[in-house]
């Protein structure tokens, strides 16, 4: 479903993406439209798919993930599909992204130390059928707080 996005739209995201937990009153006054307006948007972009759900940002460090590192895959072709499922299913897996280029899959792992990130490449990951190769990059710094550019 095509969904025709205006500039208020846009800074009602851009609202949200600043601050998931704003009520329908502050958005209306950030936006500087009325409250019903701005409550009709919301639920018009959350029901066209626009606005998919609502989350936290949360530091990691302090929920005791101290080590982050991206991890690339190697991956059989077609493997995509059931590749996938197996990777929603590792806690340690915080984002995946299928590319394209000299890897196939980019993991964010974060785990509670070393050990746990070897234990999540080693045992995990390469042990799953049509995975053909990983390398790992530690992340030495990492921050949170960058948003999207609007």
């Amino acid at each position: 479903m095509e969904t025709d996005i205006d500039e208020t739209d846009r800074r009602i995201v851009a609202e949200l993406q600043a601050d998931g937990r704003l009520s329908g009153r502050a958005l209306a006054e950030r936006v500087s439209i009325s409250r019903a307006n701005a409550y009709t948007r919301l639920e018009r972009l959350v029901q066209n798919g626009v606005i998919t759900g609502f989350t936290a940002t949360v530091d990691p460090t302090k929920l005791g993930l101290t080590t982050s590192a991206y991890v690339t895959l190697t991956v059989r072709q077609n493997s995509w599909r059931d590749l996938k499922d197996r990777l929603r299913a590792i806690p340690e897996v915080h984002h995946m992204a299928l590319t394209g280029g000299e890897f196939d899959v980019i993991l964010l792992i974060r785990a509670a130390d070393n050990d746990a990130l070897r234990q999540v490449v080693l045992e995990q990951l390469q042990a799953i059928p049509g995975v053909l190769g990983t390398r790992t990059f530690l992340v030495f710094e990492d921050d949170t707080s960058h948003r999207p550019a609007d």
